[in-house]
């Protein structure tokens, strides 16, 4: 059976809010209605979110489509960067090449690369490590982690390379039986199953 971490898609960008609490914007709903209406969706057992805004409110589609609740899990964050707050797009894809380059280093007070991937690995490994493998499972949370999570199923290093496209609202897939990653990302509602 499969497993999946599936990144949040577009969200509604408010410097005023913080980013946790920011939610999606009309164009993430749209892709995540769209990704609802696939097959696999209703193959899902269990869906576990971020307790993050953005991750929840699309964890909740998905789990209506898939007639299940939402389980939620706080290790799962985003990579804390509360330290800077709200960063303007140019500056926080710097910050972002900067955190991913010198995993073992904070970027001004951000929680370090390295950190939130040893996070984001003991979240989904004991989650995982108490789940039926015949039940396929959905994670749902945010491109950084993703990211550090895939590096270290994949046993790569850490890097940007390994992230997500652009926009969010992709997914990469693994087997359950032995956490084989057997799909790179792709977007959400594009994924055939």
């Amino acid at each position: 059976m499969f497993g999946l971490y599936l990144t949040h898609p577009q969200v509604a960008i408010d410097p005023t809010v913080p980013v946790p609490e920011w939610g999606l914007s009309d164009l993430g709903r749209e892709r995540t209605y769209a990704t609802a209406r696939q097959p696999w969706v209703r193959l899902l057992g269990r869906i576990v979110s971020s307790t993050e805004k953005k991750a929840i409110e699309t964890a909740a589609i998905l789990a209506e489509a898939a007639d299940i609740p939402v389980e939620t899990d706080g290790e799962m964050g985003e990579n804390d960067r509360s330290a800077t707050g709200f960063l303007p797009p140019e500056e926080f894809e710097t910050a972002a090449d900067w955190f991913f380059a010198r995993p073992d280093e904070s970027f001004r007070g951000w929680e370090r690369a390295v950190d939130a991937q040893a996070r984001i690995w003991r979240a989904v490994s004991y989650i995982l490590d108490r789940h039926d493998p015949t039940v396929p499972i959905a994670f749902v949370g945010h491109g950084g982690v993703g990211t550090l999570l895939k590096c270290r199923m994949t046993g790569g290093a850490i890097a940007r390379s390994a992230d997500q496209l652009p926009g969010g609202g992709n997914l990469f897939a693994f087997r359950l039986a032995d956490r084989a990653v057997t799909c790179d990302w792709t977007p959400m509602e594009f994924w055939q199953g």
